[in-house]
């Protein structure tokens, strides 16, 4: 296990980022995002998952979690070998998908380099973990992860971007139950 997998404190709350290999933009079709949403539904429900804050970008995707329940890089683990999977599944049944041959090549040859792996890599093997331990950092990163869609043109307000937290944080109920930083 990488040492960038590691999490000290299974108390505190994390910021984590995890990236698709090569920073190909496979979220920009809801499907692949969906699988995403789902699995964290099912982590939060199975695995004490507990999601503060998150946003699903075009390549990668960003988490403010904690847990009362299974190992926090366990569930991290899971979590991406769980998407990876249906993700390329998907990729590979899906008959509308224009990218299809390019990105299978890309993720079969990140996988021929991995060890690891049998086939395809997905996803890139760091989370970048960054313990939260005050409020003033929660508050910064969970602005950070808000900010993201407006800064990249998606929407014009956070709230609007549907495949992140913000819409919680401004009264209303996304996708994914969510604990609110208070």
């Amino acid at each position: 296990m990488s040492r960038n997998y590691k999490i000290r404190d299974q108390e505190k709350l994390y910021f984590i980022s995890f990236a698709v290999v090569h920073w190909i933009d496979v979220f920009v079709r809801p499907i692949y995002k969906d699988i995403i949403v789902d699995s964290l539904k099912y982590c939060i429900e199975h695995k004490g998952l507990e999601v503060y804050g998150w946003c699903i970008m075009t390549s990668h995707i960003h988490l403010i979690i904690g847990t009362q329940g299974d190992k926090m890089e366990d569930i991290i683990r899971d979590l991406k070998k769980y998407t990876s999977k249906e993700i390329l599944k998907e990729i590979k049944d899906n008959t509308q998908e224009s990218r299809k041959e390019w990105m299978l090549w890309i993720f079969e040859k990140a996988g021929s380099k991995n060890s690891n792996n049998k086939t395809y890599q997905f996803w890139q093997q760091h989370n970048h973990p960054i313990e939260l331990s005050d409020n003033h950092t929660m508050q910064q990163k969970l602005d950070y992860l808000h900010a993201n869609p407006v800064v990249a043109g998606f929407v014009s307000e956070p709230q609007a971007y549907v495949y992140c937290s913000a819409i919680d944080y401004s009264g209303g109920k996304g996708l994914v139950p969510l604990k609110i930083l208070e």
